[in-house]
């Protein structure tokens, strides 16, 4: 015959359960075995440590990608108009003002950008028929979310450089 299971079976005298717990979950020595609560607490100091370097690294990765939108585009409109102008003084002007208006529209200024312009076959006389005109800029984009006071040895700002060649007309200098 089956002996039927009462609810006292297990428990000792002094409310203990046989195995060391209590009837409410807690041990004999009062610490609780349950984890209610500690899930929100689990999340948000995981989701802290994960995501803000998640998110830094967006920050970045977008800043430095905007830059070399503009540093690339700057440098391949300079050539264009470069090659284009009647003259070299209205070629260095126009080629100076495409730049800072290529830079101006991801945010970033003429100051921050040095432009090496170079020309072959002959580098004294850039516009000459089939001759080729090459703009080079560099520049350094400072990381996000760092202040510029901050005097640590890490480099605080990454360097950026483009370059870009255009052919001059072979029918450059023609009257028309």
């Amino acid at each position: 015959m089956r002996r039927r299971r009462r609810s006292t079976d297990g428990l000792r005298a002094d409310g203990l359960r046989t195995d060391g717990l209590r009837t409410d979950g807690s041990f004999a020595d009062g610490l609780r075995t349950d984890e209610t609560g500690t899930a929100s607490l689990e999340f948000i100091t995981a989701g802290l440590v994960l995501l803000v370097p998640l998110v830094y690294l967006v920050l970045t990765m977008s800043a430095l990608q905007g830059a070399a939108f503009a540093v690339e585009g700057a440098a391949r409109q300079a050539a264009r108009v470069f090659v284009e102008s009647p003259t070299d003084a209205d070629a260095q002007n126009g080629a100076r003002r495409a730049v800072e208006f290529a830079l101006a529209d991801y945010g970033l200024s003429l100051d921050d950008v040095e432009i090496d312009i170079g020309c072959r076959p002959d580098p004294d006389t850039c516009l000459t028929r089939r001759g080729f005109v090459t703009v080079a800029l560099t520049t350094r984009v400072s990381m996000p979310l760092v202040p510029p006071v901050l005097d640590v040895d890490a480099p605080l700002s990454v360097p950026l450089s483009s370059s870009a060649t255009q052919q001059v007309s072979r029918f450059w200098g023609a009257a028309p």
